[in-house]
């Protein structure tokens, strides 16, 4: 049984104990179910050589579109000097480029490198995978809602301070 076959049939405390705090409040919930569904996923990660911040990484450039570093650890869930250092180990391992803006010489963006890409690729499309095996259960519909739900909340409490 896979992990995500697991989570469905697994009762939360709350059926167990009516009324439980953490298994009503929204941002346990959330964190739960996050840690959940990218528990098993790691393992595809790690087994590429990347760390989970790594992999956010590639992953949010591998749209093509640079980014600052503030926009990037933004995107990542990083705190700005923690990603800066990030940045450099994975230049220097090429898997990033950085490159001034076109629009702003003085802005510099990062970028995937080629072997960046090279190493995201299969993930990206492993990750679809893993999703559609993590979503299989439920209708078309639900899913649509919660990824609504969810781009709303995130919409709700993104700042540029982050």
């Amino acid at each position: 049984m896979t992990q995500a076959a697991a989570i469905d049939k697994t009762p939360t405390r709350a059926a167990r104990r009516p009324g439980a705090f953490v298994d009503d409040y929204l941002s346990y919930l959330l964190a739960r179910a996050s840690h959940a569904v990218y528990k098993e996923f790691d393992r595809e990660v790690r087994a590429a050589g990347l760390t989970s911040l790594e992999w956010r990484v590639l992953a949010t450039l591998s749209d093509g579109d640079g980014l600052t570093i503030g926009e990037l650890a933004q995107e990542v869930i990083a705190q700005q000097p923690t990603l800066t250092k990030l940045v450099l180990r994975m230049e220097s391992a090429g898997l990033l480029e950085r490159r001034a803006s076109a629009d702003d010489g003085r802005k510099t963006l990062v970028h995937e490198s080629r072997r960046g890409r090279d190493i995201v690729g299969p993930l990206l499309a492993a990750s679809k995978r893993h999703e559609a095996i993590v979503l299989a259960s439920f209708q078309p519909e639900d899913v649509t809602a919660l990824k609504k739900l969810l781009h709303g909340l995130i919409a709700r409490f993104h700042s540029p301070q982050d």
